[in-house]
């Protein structure tokens, strides 16, 4: 079975999904690793506020910590290979580094399109409505 390990940053919870504003992003993905995990993958993660001894042991974690400092958080591994640092992968890219089989359907491109609003890439902080971001 393959494993995907995610060093996240310090979050209030494991998912990061808790609290009064929620980031989309967060939200999206642990979505998408619940996904993943009825796929059959197993997923571990990995909370920085709660488990930094693990951060600690991890040589390459480490590493990417002393060098971009928490930016370089979310660490993403499969097996004991880093995959991805600083960003949380799309559903499709999970799938494609886990070896998954994954179809986008309508229901992914209006999340796609969501995370391209207010507060997705494409924002603009001085268009930003009042009360978002």
């Amino acid at each position: 079975m393959k494993h995907v390990t995610i060093y996240d940053p310090a979050m209030c919870c494991s998912t990061g999904i808790c609290g009064a504003e929620v980031d989309q992003n967060l939200v999206t993905f642990a979505a998408d690793i619940d996904w993943l995990k009825s796929s059959g993958v197993d997923v571990t993660r990995i909370n920085l506020s709660q488990e930094p001894a693990a951060f600690a042991a991890n040589e390459t974690v480490k590493s990417v910590l002393e060098n971009a400092g928490v930016d370089g958080l979310p660490v993403i591994f499969l097996g004991d290979e880093m995959h991805s640092t600083g960003r949380y992968p799309a559903r499709a890219e999970l799938a494609e580094m886990a070896g998954v089989d994954y179809t986008p359907d309508a229901n992914d491109a209006a999340k796609e399109s969501a995370n391209t609003g207010c507060c997705g890439p494409s924002a603009d902080a001085d268009d930003a409505p009042t009360g978002c971001c």
